[in-house]
């Protein structure tokens, strides 16, 4: 519709009432608040009486399609203003404290310091301006350590500041992280492995080394790899190995021992399985001590190639283990605890892992089914603890002269 706003009074009424079942639409608000503005001006709206202004009014909301609360607004805008125009909404703003010079300054903080906690970041930045007077710190020293992060979300920040947080751990249910308490009572043995080194495009082979916490009962065995498929019978021929029932398995938190697989295999032999605390590095101390006083000791630190695993076995089921257990004595600890309860332990006693387990009280109850101490001490006297060691001495021998030889080709 042309010309619209040029109606005189006497024409918008005869248009209002012949017109009372058709409506308009504007196209959008800034077409609508426009004409709003040139109808007012042209009818000369602020001197006009009551019924002229009503007609208008009704006019504007007939031709625009507004309620008559909008139409209200618009009119009370153009008489304080003398024109109608669209309000540009914001939305209501805290004053801005901390400036982009400021944001700026907290990331360069935070690169030299590697981002450290937020109290620890305020603390530094009080510092600067407080011990050291530097202007340039004065509104952030006052920060709270709530506002201090939120400084770090914003762009400005990310700008000049990119942070790479490290891949966190994922928390594995396997094993219960405490220290296992024996009671006197043998059967929970430490393990750990010893790593023979490694070679370009060969690996070296592993030893797993198990102690028994009470008799200092050592079984050690060898294997090619740590994969679950070649530690499994590895472990299962090792426990099998002890004289007595293994309740307990406590290790590391490495992966060969913290999976599904070991897992399903210590449940099913009714072994409760633990792993060591973090800061609590005693924890596996004692398999520790034996990985460098035994197999570091007679295998020495270099590189063997993985292959050599099964020898390296046969030579620790037939000779090392007797040799340790029946003929190596160990260094008992008397533990004594002093008048403020603390825990002093003396070492008077040296006994072999085998004299160790018959000075228990009734050590016959502890063995495995079929197995007696009598047999155990026939296997001790057999040989003297001398002649044993010589024996094992001349096996290591024969083994290191297999081992010299080269290997054929790559081995898997």
């Amino acid at each position: 519709m042309h010309d619209a706003e040029k109606l005189s009074l006497e024409q918008i009424e005869a248009f209002l009432n012949a017109s009372e079942e058709i409506r308009f639409e504007a196209e959008n608000r800034k077409q609508t608040y426009g004409w709003v503005e040139q109808v007012l001006r042209q009818q000369h709206y602020p001197k006009q009486g009551r019924q002229a202004r009503g007609l208008v009014r009704r006019y504007l909301g007939k031709m625009t399609g507004l309620s008559r609360a909008q139409v209200t607004r618009l009119i009370a805008r153009y008489r304080a203003c003398g024109e109608v125009q669209a309000s540009t909404y914001r939305r209501h703003r805290f004053p801005q404290r901390y400036t982009r010079a400021d944001i700026e300054l907290l990331a360069t903080v935070d690169a030299a310091h590697e981002s450290l906690s937020g109290p620890a970041t305020r603390r530094i930045l009080e510092r600067e301006f407080q011990h050291y007077g530097k202007p340039e710190y004065e509104r952030l020293a006052a920060i709270s350590v709530a506002h201090l992060y939120n400084l770090r979300q914003q762009q400005h920040y990310r700008e000049r500041r990119l942070h790479y947080s490290k891949t966190r751990p994922t928390a594995v249910s396997i094993g219960e992280r405490r220290r296992p308490d024996p009671q006197g009572q043998p059967g929970y043995v430490r393990v750990d492995t010893v790593h023979q080194g490694d070679r370009p495009g060969a690996k070296g082979v592993y030893h797993i080394n198990a102690v028994d916490q009470v008799t200092q009962w050592e079984i050690v065995s060898a294997t090619a790899h740590l994969s679950e498929a070649w530690l499994e019978p590895v472990l299962a021929a090792l426990l099998h190995q002890f004289p007595f029932l293994i309740r307990g398995f406590h290790s590391d938190n490495g992966s060969e021992f913290i999976n599904q697989t070991v897992a399903r295999l210590l449940n099913k032999l009714l072994i409760e399985q633990t792993k060591s605390r973090p800061r609590h590095s005693n924890d596996n101390g004692l398999v520790e001590t034996k990985n460098g006083a035994v197999i570091r000791k007679h295998m020495g630190y270099g590189y063997i190639h993985a292959e050599h695993a099964q020898r390296i076995q046969e030579f620790y089921s037939a000779h090392l283990n007797p040799y340790l257990n029946y003929h190596r004595p160990c260094a008992q600890a008397d533990i004594e605890v002093d008048e403020k309860g603390r825990q002093q332990r003396h070492y008077r006693r040296y006994q072999t892992p085998l004299e160790t387990l018959l000075a228990l009280p009734h050590p016959a109850q502890y063995l495995r089914a079929g197995l007696t101490t009598a047999a155990l001490q026939r296997v001790a006297a057999a040989v003297s603890d001398t002649e044993a060691a010589q024996r094992m001495q001349q096996a290591k021998g024969k083994l290191f002269e297999q081992l010299r030889q080269p290997t054929e080709g790559p081995w898997k």
